[in-house]
């Protein structure tokens, strides 16, 4: 008797669980935060948020100038996915502009191949905002802030974020199984694009609230129902020939899970329109590029593949559902565990 193929689906998740667990962690993105607040002339308020789990043995750490001096510091606290860690500094030597010149920096970034946002607020009410990486390490607090920087930074950011969350590019990858190329493909993935960017514009900007852990429930499930939607062999009912609206209505899902990605980081209070826009350009152009990776490497391996193609195709749909349904156990579980 021939199994259906959601039933499949099931089976591969059973099977290879074990060998899938570490991947479906992959997840839990966030870049780390280190946010400076001027309390008085010469003190400041140092918070830094970074992954509670590691890439590599050489931590993450903030930082600041050397004539600076830590007269309070508390201890590291769990919060969510990452630890928190608070100090005190004290630099009267650095006279009456303060940090402004001075160099903030995050070692360890290199060598976890991580990056960091570093957003400061000075007592005049100037916000700086800057992503450190690999290649960028330092930031030198400047005198004025300016919208090209705001832009850079968080188009990097947002573009690092898509390309961080696994479970955001499996939906893509799945559309991209739904739909194929042409026309279609363009119409889907604008429709996914406008989803996201109305929920992640409304939460960022406080308009409102949703329970994280029920959101990432969904996104799970999101990706499964589109999984066993790849399963059917007759595609001509409503949701294929109109995915546009399975890929806008699941994208309103997925932007709330960008959302609470940028709540790790936060916006600049003097430029939050102009970061929360180049941020969702940073998705798109991450989600472009993600595309235009798998579409070359499908006109690669198409013609060896040759007679196998048929046969090897349902494979990707497979892993795609094993995965999700995996997020939906563990994200189901951790919802009951929130309510």
């Amino acid at each position: 008797m021939k199994l259906p193929r959601w039933v499949a689906v099931l089976v591969v998740v059973i099977a290879g669980g074990p060998l899938l667990t570490q991947f479906a962690q992959a997840h839990r993105f966030a870049p780390s935060l280190l946010k400076v607040t001027e309390l008085a002339p010469g003190e400041y308020n140092m918070v830094w948020k970074t992954p509670a789990q590691g890439t590599s043995k050489i931590p993450l750490r903030p930082v600041w100038p050397d004539t600076c001096e830590v007269s309070g510091a508390s201890p590291p606290q769990l919060e969510g996915t990452g630890t928190v860690s608070q100090w005190r500094l004290r630099c009267p030597a650095l006279g009456p502009h303060g940090l402004v010149g001075e160099t903030l920096a995050v070692a360890g970034l290199g060598a976890n191949q991580a990056s960091a946002m570093v957003m400061v607020g000075l007592l005049d009410g100037r916000r700086y905002q800057a992503v450190l990486n690999a290649q960028r390490s330092e930031f030198v607090i400047p005198a004025e802030s300016t919208a090209g920087e705001v832009m850079r930074d968080y188009i990097a950011l947002g573009a690092e974020h898509i390309w961080g969350g696994v479970d955001h590019l499996l939906f893509v990858f799945g559309l991209l199984l739904l739909v194929g190329g042409g026309t279609r493909l363009l119409w889907t993935i604008t429709a996914f694009t406008l989803g996201h960017s109305i929920t992640l514009s409304l939460v960022t900007l406080g308009f409102f609230d949703y329970p994280v852990a029920l959101v990432e429930f969904t996104i799970a499930l999101s990706i499964f129902v589109l999984a066993v939607e790849l399963t059917r062999v007759g595609r001509h009912d409503l949701l294929w020939r109109n995915p546009w609206w399975l890929a806008g209505g699941f994208g309103l899902l997925h932007g709330m899970g960008f959302a609470g990605a940028l709540a790790e980081t936060g916006l600049p209070q003097d430029n939050v329109a102009l970061a929360l826009l180049f941020f969702n350009v940073g998705i798109e152009l991450g989600q472009i590029a993600f595309i235009a990776v798998l579409l070359a490497i499908w006109m690669v391996i198409r013609r060896p593949l040759g007679p196998w193609r048929e046969r090897l195709l349902p494979v990707p749909v497979y892993v795609l559902g094993a995965l999700s349904a995996m997020w939906c156990i563990e994200r189901g579980l951790a919802a009951l565990a929130a309510a």
